[in-house]
């Protein structure tokens, strides 16, 4: 049969066609650029036709492995690979190749947790590193892989990243990765002079709840019901949100008929005009609410200020400014909404239309929507204004406030879950951040995390440990892992006092103590009061690849601070014991010793004397003539000095085991 030219073009075409459909199928993390880890058997997996025969080939060796796909198209071989050294090359085929370039051999770590771990090298208004991202080219063994941030209800084995692909070290590549997770890599690097590949795979505001697998949470009672939803839940994401609207609006419905602000034809009370607000409690803003009397309260807020506007403002627009709410709000201007915003750390910035505003009194009510953590309105009273659109001279809005705290969560039903696309519900990242991570060979992780679960302190104390024997078990070795603990944040206590981010922090600690080849760094000098973003990130970094120099490749260095171990008792004092004191406990400022206290049996902690004396710290107060129990940096942002001979601070720790402000929160 004679073929046409036409027809032999179209011909030729579709089996280059059929040819590039054949091609096997790789996620991202196999990519040019890409490092495996060094010295083990690396997995590397895909996908193609059922029952096709795959063969890799690896340059350093010029092994080829084959195998052939199982009857959902799906292939898997594990590579042997040799020490540290590159770049090579990987050959993948179906009889139609994949070639993947510039492959190093090196040391692979996962950098995951929430925003302090997500905080990148340059950006979120904040200048630094720009000499650091200046000078990344230079490190060309060091490549870096961005997981996306996506959730899922279900476990997924396909991934998304950043550029599709394992990106080089260049000041455009690394200016939008982790600064942790840069410098981390960056010290392995120069102290090992080994390639490194840094896997980041974080998000912002997350608790580590949402990092474990639903598998592993099942353990846990408190989150069966929540696991089980979310088997149920559509697979379509608008299917899912439309589910989460409904049930939340009838959850808000119901909650707020019975606090009152929503009467039975559905009219708003407290935002009325002429609402009696007198016997509401009254709180200086902007602040949050924690440091004004509601410590620990999570829940539906309301708060309301009349004013008084001048006669030439009335009839014109006005711009209401209002700082930052924690965490979502709807505001209303003389009973009337005019905008809401959801977002802790958003400025709230509203136009009051011009029909609205009257001469003479007005009233201004912001509902307050604070899901955990702290709440209510905060930042700089400068930012908290109102006045004529486009004028000058706003009128100030900072000062007293009546404030209602009318329903709180945990005496309340439970709010909806939002599986739509929430990353705080459990498991939702495992299941889209981690689980197609696995098996991908690497060395350890390191993790930055716990802000978000501050209340629940006591119950991290289970969770963490879980979430790390969760992704062992997954990955099927006892790979090491580094956490770093929380930064001194908040504005400082005169007096000992009570401590969400102590109590986190003590989780912590007892996660690295009694959880096998886990380790912490300590950054108790390296925060900020006014930022829960501390900058000091290459410091961060620095004291994780300390931890792994020293534990993971075996430098002879030191790696921590003083840790507290035992105690001794004598009339009137308690003198406290420490490993990492080789060298000598000294004071990072050359001073006398600070953020000590010291309680009796009444439970009552004073500033204490603490001095340092054979090795050890002799504490004592005048006001405890029967001291039972010594705490050292037990606040959220403490003053202290503790230090050795390599400078790293002192852990915060207690000796006594009282029951904290945390316990039994779920």
């Amino acid at each position: 049969m004679r073929i046409s030219k036409i027809n032999f073009l179209m011909l030729m075409m579709l089996q280059a066609t059929l040819g590039l459909q054949a091609k096997v199928s790789l996620q991202p993390i196999f990519s040019n650029n890409m490092v495996l880890q060094q010295q083990t058997q690396a997995p590397i997996w895909g996908d193609d036709k059922p029952q096709k025969k795959v063969t890799v080939l690896t340059s350093w060796d010029d092994k080829k492995y084959t195998t052939v796909t199982d009857v959902n198209g799906h292939w898997t071989v594990s590579v042997a690979t040799p020490k540290a050294g590159g770049p090579y090359r990987i050959t993948i085929s179906d009889g139609s190749p994949v070639v993947l370039n510039d492959v190093l051999i090196g040391e692979v770590w996962i950098c995951s947790g929430q925003s302090n771990m997500e905080m990148p090298m340059q950006g979120w208004d904040i200048k630094m590193n720009q000499e650091e991202i200046a000078q990344s080219g230079k490190y060309k063994n060091i490549r870096l892989l961005q997981v996306n941030e996506v959730t899922s209800p279900t476990e997924e084995q396909t991934i998304t990243v950043r550029n599709n692909s394992w990106m080089t070290c260049t000041p455009e590549n690394v200016k939008d990765f982790s600064a942790t997770g840069y410098f981390f890599g960056k010290n392995i690097n120069e102290s090992q002079n080994v390639p490194v590949g840094l896997i980041m795979t974080c998000w912002g505001g997350t608790p580590v709840e949402a990092w474990t697998s639903g598998r592993k949470l099942n353990e846990f009672p408190e989150y069966r019901q929540t696991i089980n939803s979310l088997m149920t839940q559509p697979k379509s994401k608008a299917e899912r949100e439309a589910t989460f609207q409904k049930d939340y609006n009838a959850w808000m419905t119901r909650a707020r008929l019975k606090e009152g602000s929503l009467d039975s034809k559905g009219n708003n009370v407290f935002t009325a005009p002429n609402f009696d607000d007198s016997s509401w409690r009254t709180m200086n803003l902007p602040t949050q609410i924690e440091k004004a009397g509601l410590s620990g309260f999570d829940g539906l807020l309301w708060f309301r200020r009349a004013i008084v506007v001048p006669a030439g403002w009335a009839g014109k627009d006005l711009d209401l400014n209002l700082a930052c709410i924690d965490d979502n709000d709807v505001t209303y201007f003389n009973g009337v909404e005019i905008g809401n915003t959801q977002g802790f750390n958003v400025a709230r910035h509203y136009t009051v239309p011009g029909k609205l505003v009257k001469a003479g009194r007005n009233v201004i009510t912001v509902f307050n929507i604070d899901t955990g953590g702290e709440g209510g309105i905060w930042g700089d009273a400068k930012d908290m204004n109102i006045g004529v659109k486009g004028g000058t001279n706003p009128m100030s809005l900072a000062g007293k406030w009546f404030v209602n705290p009318s329903t709180d969560l945990a005496k309340a039903e439970p709010m909806p879950k939002n599986f739509s696309g929430n990353p705080s519900v459990p498991s939702v990242l495992f299941n889209q951040m981690i689980k197609p991570l696995i098996p991908y060979a690497m060395r350890g992780a390191i993790w930055y995390q716990g802000e978000a679960n501050e209340n629940r302190a006591y119950q991290y104390r289970e969770l963490l440990p879980a979430m790390i024997n969760d992704w062992r078990e997954r990955w099927g070795y006892n790979f090491p892992f580094y956490i770093m603990q929380l930064a001194n944040f908040r504005d400082r206590n005169n007096e000992p006092v009570e401590s969400l981010w102590a109590e986190l922090r003590e989780a912590q600690s007892l996660t690295a103590e009694h959880t096998a080849n886990t380790a912490m760094a300590v950054n108790i000098d390296l925060g900020n009061a006014h930022n829960i973003h501390p900058t000091t990130k290459s410091e961060v970094g620095k004291r994780l690849s300390l931890l792994a120099r020293a534990l993971t490749y075996g430098e002879k260095i030191e790696y921590a601070g003083p840790i507290y171990r035992t105690y001794t008792t004598e009339p009137g004092k308690m003198i406290l014991s420490f490993s990492h004191s080789r060298g000598g406990l000294k004071t990072t400022d050359g001073g006398a010793l600070k953020g000590f206290s010291i309680a009796g049996p009444d439970h009552k902690f004073y500033w204490a004397d603490a001095v340092i004396k054979d090795n050890k710290i002799v504490v004592s107060s005048p006001n405890v003539k029967e001291p039972v129990a010594v705490r050292y940096a037990w606040q959220d942002n403490p003053e202290c000095n503790l230090t050795n001979s390599s400078n790293i601070p002192a852990s915060p720790f207690r000796t006594d085991d009282w029951q904290g402000i945390t316990y039994g929160n779920k």
